[in-house]
């Protein structure tokens, strides 16, 4: 079952679940046609939390020991942007890449869980997910704040996959002009979604809509002006959005 976000000129914005090509409103059961629907980022988190070096593949890629506990970093929540929206490549940088992820999005406020069974009931569901980087300003700022935080570089969805118990061995790729530039499994992954979920949570309350991006394969790689990017997850999805580039860049120049 699939849970998303929407935009109608008639009704406003709304949540719906999605049974084929029609969306039922949570709440009332209205239904709409999807094509008649603008979608919107699936949730509104109040943080975004990335995960760095989560698969054991990339780590292998880098020639890097698995790290011990996750590395996390925010990206602001003014970076989010829908399926099928446009990824803008910013003036301040001159190499920017994609980096499909899974999602968690949680659904319920969470802190220092008990149990297990605390940690499965505050997740939503999962989605697809872009952690776009500017991977230049990454290497000169010597930290990513920056790299990661320009607006629209945190493409998800398009909705919530909400009946999915446990991600373990689902496979992901992302897709450059329909050329697969990274291909692998969710059993790669390091730190298990659950396994985030508590440690973040004994970190800080993760609030419904919070979005945890649980890192990314081998095969990141630089997008250009007119790219189409996919990423896409068994049994999730695929977020497919197309790349601009900044239209003040003249003026930045």
């Amino acid at each position: 079952m699939f849970l998303g976000r929407f935009r109608s000129a008639m009704e406003g914005e709304f949540f719906g679940f999605i049974e084929g090509n029609t969306v039922i409103r949570v709440g009332d059961q209205k239904s709409f046609p999807l094509s008649a629907l603008k979608i919107l980022p699936p949730c509104m988190p109040t943080k975004i939390i990335g995960i760095g070096l989560n698969y054991r593949d990339h780590a292998r890629e880098l020639g890097m020991e698995l790290p011990k506990e996750p590395l996390f970093f925010f990206k602001p929540p003014s970076a989010a942007i829908a399926h099928m929206e446009e990824i803008i490549l910013p003036p301040q940088s001159n190499e920017v890449h994609y980096e499909g992820e899974l999602a968690i999005v949680i659904g319920k406020y969470i802190y220092k869980p008990r149990n297990l069974a605390q940690i499965k009931e505050a997740i939503l569901g999962y989605t697809c997910f872009n952690d776009v980087t500017a991977r230049d300003l990454q290497r000169k700022d010597g930290q990513w704040a920056r790299a990661k935080s320009f607006n629209t570089f945190a493409p998800f969805g398009p909705f919530i996959r909400v009946d999915i118990k446990d991600p373990e061995g689902l496979k992901i790729e992302t897709l450059v002009n329909g050329e697969v530039k990274q291909s692998s499994y969710t059993s790669e992954l390091i730190f298990h979604p659950f396994e985030l979920v508590k440690f973040l949570a004994n970190i800080m309350t993760l609030n419904p809509g919070d979005v945890i991006a649980t890192g990314t394969p081998p095969g990141v790689g630089r997008l250009q002006e007119g790219d189409v990017v996919e990423v896409k997850i068994e049994h999730i999805g695929s977020l497919v959005n197309k790349v601009i580039r900044s239209r003040e860049e003249e003026k930045w120049n």
